[in-house]
């Protein structure tokens, strides 16, 4: 039986254990509910990726948020949503706590190990794919064309052309894909719902830059909200959004922002948990808790809005050379993430290259776990930093 329950559980597994960012996050996704309790296939789990990249806000959020939706309906979705980020904030709020008492002195080597984990992951997660999402000459073309164009682009923007690149292409030359095999996501959204939820996302937007910023919370309300919306490939990307935000007015100090940015690094969960620290800084508790839903909040209306419009699309006869195409260029577009910036950031030694091959190793023919892995990059990169 299918309950936001079983959902909870298994994001709040992921919660504690999703290290290494927003890219590793849709290879941890890929790896638990795909393979191990197969709640969707390769198919609807690069549907998925392909709108949560497509639209603005948290990538890897939204996807596990659109993944309990399609598991557990509402219920799923919120579920999803609290016991994935609830660790991450719950973390970043104790240490914007004690932040006057720390010394940051061995963060790198745990840091980078942290990121090594993420080149296991997500290149685990494209060879999965590849396999079952690009079986002849035409959709390796179109992910290979994708690649090109993200390293070309180097930009959020570059997500939403690829994406739509692939579905181009998949109608114009996979005529062999029968829309009988795209399989459909479960989208307990009424159209009329999502045109309200699409409404109330942009009436949000536009009180968010018209409200007055006398209140300190209402200008912290509308910077996060703003900053959430506007933000295309989610994690990092939003970093200059939230710089502008807190900094620059004088509400956070680069110093404190910075060690946050560092700390969201280093704890599992999303990227977008940034927002606890910084609106604990800020004024404390309440500040972070309004942080986080303003930051969040636009990027759910915007998919669960967007989500039945593509669950109609997905009933056309043309649909199979659409989503064909489509799925070939989220493999593209996960496998140019991998190079830029996961690869180029993490292998920057030969001891690097082992560490993240000897992690790949213990996923593809161990069938180790995300905790295993985890401890391993950072426990054999410490050694290494501590000995070479």
């Amino acid at each position: 039986m299918k309950t936001w329950r079983e959902v909870f559980w298994a994001f709040l597994k992921l919660g504690l254990t999703s290290f290494g960012g927003p890219a590793a996050h849709v290879g941890y996704f890929r790896q638990a509910f795909v393979e191990q309790r197969q709640w969707l296939d390769e198919s609807q789990f690069a549907q998925l990726l392909a709108i949560s990249q497509f639209l603005p806000g948290p990538a890897s959020s939204q996807l596990g948020y659109a993944i309990g939706l399609h598991r557990a309906g509402w219920q799923g979705a919120l579920a999803a949503f609290i016991a994935f980020t609830t660790p991450s904030v719950m973390l970043l709020i104790a240490f914007a706590a004690i932040l006057p008492l720390l010394q940051q002195a061995y963060a790198a080597p745990v840091l980078h190990g942290l990121k090594l984990v993420a080149v296991a992951v997500v290149g685990y997660g494209v060879l999965g794919m590849v396999k079952g999402l690009l079986p002849d000459l035409l959709r390796r073309a179109i992910a290979v064309l994708a690649v090109v164009i993200m390293i070309m682009m180097d930009s959020g923007w570059g997500q939403m052309l690829v994406i739509v690149m692939g579905a181009v292409l998949g109608l114009l030359t996979l005529h062999s894909q029968p829309a009988s095999q795209v399989a459909q996501i479960n989208v307990p959204v009424p159209i009329l719902v999502a045109k309200g939820l699409l409404a109330l996302f942009v009436l949000l937007l536009v009180l968010a830059f018209m409200l007055s910023t006398d209140s300190e919370l209402q200008a912290l309300v509308a910077s996060y909200y703003r900053s959430g919306a506007l933000v295309f490939g989610g994690g990092h990307v939003v970093l200059p959004l939230l710089d502008q935000a807190v900094v620059i007015p004088g509400w956070v100090s680069e110093g404190d922002f910075m060690a946050g940015y560092g700390a969201a690094q280093a704890v599992p969960g999303p990227m977008f948990s940034l927002a606890a620290f910084l609106g604990y800084v800020q004024g404390g508790l309440t500040f972070a808790c309004l942080a986080v839903l303003a930051i969040f909040l636009p990027g759910f209306l915007l998919l669960t809005g967007v989500l039945p419009y593509w669950h109609r699309i997905t009933k056309h006869t043309w649909s199979g050379r659409l989503v064909a195409g489509v799925n070939a260029a989220v493999v593209g577009l996960l496998a140019a993430t991998l190079y830029d910036p996961i690869a180029t950031s993490a292998l920057l030694h030969g001891t690097d290259w082992l560490i993240a091959l000897a992690a790949f190793a213990l996923l593809q023919w161990a069938a180790a776990n995300a905790v295993s892995v985890v401890i391993f990059c950072v426990l054999a990169n410490s050694l290494v930093a501590y000995f070479i």
